[in-house]
């Protein structure tokens, strides 16, 4: 018997929170599953915890591969799915046990092609639930996606995860979606943008059953060392254009250039964080010269003009940031961080 759904988890070095994954992917209500690891040359006991497993669950198979990256342990688990319909789970999640019940029900019901759902997001002990602004539990048509869903993943990121959705693996193989490789715009997003321009249906449902976890004190992250200032420019300038095809009526430049200037502001509060390594002159020098940078004046133009903006905060921030004060920039993400605590 074929399953219904595949479930595909990449795996690297992911012993910590491997088991917890597993036993939520092995204790699904809907039993027809397969859940695909992908080994991406793991060099700790993650295959081990696996194998173990496999010895009580034949629904588990095992693919072991040299390290590639999450996007080609993905592909190579999309070649080798059987189900119907395609979910996928990183290693240090976890979900509920009723969670793939619940979007095959939906999407069986709707005879839809890709179900969304919200998912959770824990960060540093802290537990958020991410809802999306789409129309909730009735079937989206392709007008729909053309004019809200697809400007939705060009104006920000929150949409982009693969992780609560189900997608119908007939359309994967049909027009032969991949996740790419050496990309800027993000592996998920722009599986998700050539997946939903596809489409001709879609529903999203507000139910919660995906659970996601920030690992590896991502808050704090080094962003001068990984430069992802720079990462955030090349999303900008990235000509989107020559993978999907845009309504025209969809203004891409507005769109890309609200995604850009929220993302900066949101690096250079983590930037400005105490934890970081470099010094308060060195950090300030730093993000002068990025606010500086002739993309981030030109999409701030853009947002300023299209953007209703409202709080005293960011008013002030977005000031400080036209007009290179940085070290004011410092002192607001300062006192945004007591105001939060």
């Amino acid at each position: 018997m074929f399953p219904l759904i595949s479930v595909i988890i990449p795996v690297y070095n992911a012993e910590k929170y491997l088991e917890e994954c597993i036993k939520s992917l092995l204790g699904q209500s809907l039993y027809n599953c397969e859940f695909i690891f992908v080994n991406d040359g793991s060099n700790d006991n993650s295959v081990d915890i696996i194998r173990s497993y496999i010895k009580k669950d034949k629904r588990i198979t095992l693919i072991n591969q040299k390290n590639q990256g999450v996007s080609q342990a993905r592909n190579t688990g999309i070649v080798s799915a059987k189900g119907e319909y395609i979910g996928f789970v990183d290693s240090d999640d976890y979900v509920d046990l009723d969670m793939y019940k619940e979007l095959y029900k939906q999407i069986q019901n709707e005879e839809c092609e890709v179900i969304i759902s919200n998912f959770e997001e824990e960060l540093n002990g802290n537990k958020h639930i991410r809802k999306y602004s789409l129309k909730e539990n009735k079937v989206l048509d392709k007008n729909y996606i053309e004019n809200e869903i697809l400007p939705f993943f060009v104006r920000e990121d929150s949409l982009n995860t693969v992780c609560n959705k189900l997608y119908k693996k007939s359309i994967i193989d049909e027009y032969n979606i991949r996740f790419p490789k050496g990309l800027p715009l993000g592996e998920d997003g722009i599986f998700n943008m050539i997946y939903f321009s596809k489409c001709n249906s879609c529903k999203y449902i507000d139910y919660t059953g995906y659970h996601y976890r920030e690992v590896h004190g991502s808050a704090t992250r080094n962003l001068h060392k990984h430069d992802y200032f720079q990462r955030e420019l090349d999303v900008y300038n990235f000509d989107l254009e020559k993978l999907i095809d845009i309504p025209q009526n969809i203004n891409i430049k507005s769109l890309k250039s609200i995604k850009l200037i929220n993302n900066i502001k949101s690096n250079i509060y983590i930037y400005f964080d105490k934890n970081q390594d470099q010094s308060i002159f060195y950090k300030c020098k730093y993000i002068k010269r990025i606010v500086n940078k002739k993309e981030i004046k030109e999409a701030l133009e853009i947002y300023l003009s299209n953007v209703n903006i409202t709080g005293r905060y960011e008013k002030l921030f977005l000031f400080c940031m036209k007009n290179k004060l940085t070290i004011l920039l410092y002192i607001l993400c300062i006192y945004s961080k007591i105001r939060n605590k």
